[in-house]
């Protein structure tokens, strides 16, 4: 009796990590595999196995990770992301993340972002991630060589006005890779902004890493630099073309 292999499925969202918007050729999947090689090891194979809907549809794996990447999008999605990404590029890829476990979510997104970086290598296009809200060009990425995980790759730290005058606001944009709430925080105005945007790194780079999201009212330490992080509030925020949870963080130092 013959086993059948059952086929990668995409994340519970299904909504890719990257689109790459490219203006030439459609990049050759043989073409990907051997700059994957060359740059990461390899081997990357290929199967068209996928379990979707979308077509033209391949998995793309490196050891035990992989991803599902759709090389060329119907000229409808294609025009309708030029639209929405105000980019002239008239042809789109798309990256979408496989199901996976909290201990291995951090390799999966590291090894969708590598291939996002292939296709826009190869194609000189633009990759836009749909987490941080960030364009990616061929120099970007060759300033993200991406040989190790780091999640400051792969998350955005923004300053806003806060609704409450005297404030300003700091939130992330990336942790829903992770299937993480975003994370955000006030200070007063005209206090220096550096310390805050690196402490919310580490309390994200942190929070991928727990078991379990903590809950309102929870602490939790972050070793390094020595915090003691407490989540304040829940809340859903619309921010864009989508709603996004976010979670207050208050944070201390720990005595040395």
């Amino acid at each position: 009796m013959k086993i059948r292999r059952k086929p990668p499925k995409a994340s519970r969202s299904g909504q890719p990590l990257y689109i790459v918007g490219y203006s030439g050729p459609v990049p050759a999947l043989s073409h990907l595999q051997a700059w994957f090689d060359l740059e990461y090891g390899g081997p990357l194979r290929l199967t068209s196995e996928a379990q979707t809907t979308q077509g033209n549809t391949i998995h793309l794996s490196h050891g035990p990770w992989g991803a599902l990447v759709q090389v060329s999008l119907s000229p409808d999605e294609a025009e309708a992301w030029k639209e929405r990404l105000e980019w002239i590029h008239p042809f789109a890829a798309r990256v979408v993340p496989l199901k996976t476990t909290p201990a291995d979510v951090c390799d999966q997104i590291l090894h969708a972002a590598r291939l996002a970086r292939g296709l826009t290598l190869l194609s000189e296009g633009t990759a836009f991630d749909l987490s941080t809200h960030t364009h990616s060009h061929p120099s970007d990425w060759q300033d993200r060589p991406l040989e190790h995980f780091n999640l400051r790759d792969h998350l955005t730290v923004i300053q806003a006005d806060a609704e409450e005058p005297g404030l300003e606001w700091f939130y992330t944009r990336g942790l829903l890779k992770f299937a993480r709430d975003e994370i955000e925080t006030y200070r007063p105005v005209g206090l220096p902004s550096a310390p805050v945007f690196e402490r919310l790194a580490e309390i994200a780079d942190k929070l991928i890493r727990l078991k379990q999201q903590p809950r309102v009212g929870e602490t939790f330490m972050v070793e390094s630099p020595g915090l003691s992080v407490k989540i304040h509030r829940h809340r859903t925020l619309s921010l864009g073309e989508s709603p996004i949870p976010l979670r207050e963080v208050q944070w201390e130092d720990l005595p040395t």
